[in-house]
């Protein structure tokens, strides 16, 4: 057996988790998990697509993805939730401290998934089972969430020993135990095997793990190039990347929309909730640890028609101030005045705000930079509407959480 021992620790049904714990802490009797629910977009409105769903609404075959208007016509009283984004950060961020009493090496992979190298630390936490229910335990007692816990001598293992039955368990899968626990399953169940990929092998008959594991090197070449060694050495379990606790979430861009309940027709309120959008977006980007170039706005009117407008900048950014202020003018330049029912703003081409730390010289811009992960801390700690803009007190607005996506790029690696 290798000496390497990683965990891999996921959030069982993480955002559906993590609001009905939350809203159990503050005496609500009953549990998301244990009705249909999701989270979703707006009950009144009905826009947007399920992001979580229960074990109950995955059983009236409720789907992630689908459109809340499709699982309404599936179950009439199904509870829809919206997203708090928020609400997740603070939970990731708590299960994180629990994670680092564990070990001192920690990579976030998304915001409900983390490894840890437990290498060298059973002389303080002991037998790497025990600590893994110990670690799972604690974070179910201390934050009312359950997770996974896979243990295995590589990265890849552990998260497909996670991915096992669940919800709440600890399940190992050593190189010695792949045979029965890993090649038995459906080959679309191996990671990096996605939608597109699957149909393929089955073209070939490879069906299961196991399967593609034993296939001919060549055959798997000559139809999927390099894509098909990597899968390959995957199904055999072969994968060396370390934990690295510096490592970035692969994120394509970060976005952030909402539906107005009300018409909004001067350029004043326009503003208010564009820059209501911005707050969460720069927040996202800063906790992420990307700077962007490109910034989109979009525009819905009250007759459901839409129109977008997006500029590439020579410098990148995570000023919220600075995304604001480019988004209006972008905003200025399509929008003739009719009255606006969706707003919605995106970042792309990321790029790592490392350089951007090391070579920022304008003292105000320096200061500004400051403010705003103050701002960030506060909020993370105490919610979104813990520190408020002075123009956005009367408004009801607050930083708004309810549309806040994130495009994640394909990763053909763990690094």
């Amino acid at each position: 057996m290798n000496d390497k021992i990683i965990m891999h620790v996921d959030v069982n049904s993480a955002y559906l988790s993590w609001e009905a714990a939350y809203r159990l802490q503050r005496g609500e009797r009953v549990d998301l998990r244990d009705i249909p629910s999701v989270v979703g977009g707006d009950e009144e409105s009905r826009h947007g697509i399920v992001l979580a769903k229960s074990i109950p609404a995955k059983k009236l075959k409720i789907h992630t993805g689908e459109s809340l208007f499709s699982a309404r016509r599936k179950c009439p009283n199904l509870v829809v939730v919206p997203v708090r984004y928020h609400l997740y950060m603070m939970c990731h961020n708590a299960m994180l401290n629990i994670l680092r009493d564990f070990s001192p090496i920690v990579q976030v992979y998304s915001i409900d998934e983390a490894f840890l190298d437990y290498t060298g630390v059973q002389q303080v936490h002991g037998n790497p089972v025990d600590a893994a229910y110990r670690l799972k335990d604690r974070i179910k007692n201390e934050l009312g969430f359950t997770v996974n816990v896979g243990i295995s001598s590589n990265k890849l293992l552990a998260k497909m020993a996670s991915e096992l039955k669940k919800p709440d368990r600890v399940h190992t899968l050593f190189p010695d135990e792949i045979k029965c626990k890993m090649w038995p399953l459906p080959v679309g169940e191996l990671f990096m095997v996605g939608r597109a990929t699957a149909p393929k092998l089955y073209r070939m008959n490879i069906f299961t793990i196991g399967d593609l594991a034993n296939s001919d090197p060549e055959l798997l070449k000559y139809f999927l190039k390099s894509w098909g060694k990597l899968i390959q050495d995957y199904a055999n379990g072969i994968e060396d990347s370390p934990v690295a606790a510096n490592a970035r979430t692969l994120i394509k861009g970060i976005g952030n929309s909402t539906t107005i309940p009300f018409d909004v027709d001067t350029l004043d309120e326009a503003r208010k909730v564009l820059l209501s959008l911005c707050e969460m977006v720069g927040m996202r980007l800063r906790q992420a640890g990307f700077c962007a170039k490109l910034v989109s706005v979009y525009l819905r009117s009250a007759d459901l028609s839409g129109r977008s407008h997006q500029r590439k900048y020579g410098v990148a950014t995570d000023d919220t101030y600075k995304i604001f202020h480019l988004a209006a003018e972008l905003m200025e330049e399509i929008w003739t005045g009719e009255a606006l029912r969706g707003m919605g703003v995106h970042v792309s081409e990321l790029v790592p705000n490392d350089f951007l730390q090391m070579s920022v010289f304008d003292a105000f811009n320096e200061k500004r930079r400051r403010l705003d992960q103050s701002i960030d801390e506060i909020r993370m700690r105490f919610g979104t509407k813990s520190v408020v803009r002075s123009i956005f007190l009367n408004s009801g607005l607050a930083p708004i959480t309810g549309g806040v996506t994130e495009d994640f790029q394909m990763m053909s690696s763990f690094l």
